[in-house]
């Protein structure tokens, strides 16, 4: 009896899971969803699919709205990364760049700025590379603003978009996949995470 009990009872992972789908199904969930978009594009460590999955998994007719407000969102905060980046150097873009332990990477970063430009950005920002580097390392570039932000909301825009559309198709069976493999759902968000920061020593 007291085996299936423990059996019968939830994981961590699953009541964790339990309450991020009930924040993201509540009215401030976009607001929110809005914020850390806009931190994790100069600063936080968190990617916006944290939010934006439970969210789209809990209102799937507001998927569009969702990897909308995503997109833009991070375009404004990826011009503050690119404003810490050109002005605020030593003040606020070393401590986060020290953080990732990458400051060898944001000298590469400036220097593949120079040779590829936009596309620079097109491609990083579709990598498990933490998209605040890339922003931050443009405005030590002086990169130009305009296609900066063109490029940004391309590569962005592509991101959050294909996400929100899978789940708009496919959302229940996702849904059901992510209750019944919740660990294994963890484990390879974790490992798509830990690459990002293994891909800044090999750059």
């Amino acid at each position: 009896m007291q085996n299936a009990s423990s059996h019968s009872r939830p994981s961590w992972f699953q009541r964790l899971y339990t309450r991020v789908c009930a924040h993201a199904a509540s009215p401030h969930a976009p607001a929110w969803l809005a914020f850390l978009t806009f931190c994790e594009a100069s600063f936080f460590p968190l990617p916006p699919e944290t939010l934006l999955i439970p969210m789209v998994l809990a209102r799937r007719e507001y998927a569009w709205r969702y990897a909308f407000i995503c997109t833009v969102f991070s375009v404004f905060g990826a011009l503050l990364g690119w404003l810490i980046g050109a002005m605020l150097l030593d003040l606020i873009a070393r401590p986060i760049v020290h953080f990732y332990h990458a400051e060898h990477t944001l000298i590469s970063l400036q220097e593949k700025f120079r040779q590829w430009g936009v596309w620079f950005i097109l491609l990083k920002g579709l990598t498990p590379i933490p998209f605040k580097l890339v922003t931050i390392a443009s405005g030590m570039a002086h990169f130009a603003l305009l296609p900066f932000i063109v490029a940004c909301t391309v590569t962005r825009g592509l991101r959050f978009f294909l996400v929100a559309g899978l789940l708009k198709q496919f959302g229940p069976s996702i849904e059901k996949f992510i209750e019944t493999r919740l660990p294994l759902v963890m484990g390879a968000a974790a490992i798509v995470f830990i690459s990002g920061f293994l891909l800044l020593h090999y750059l």
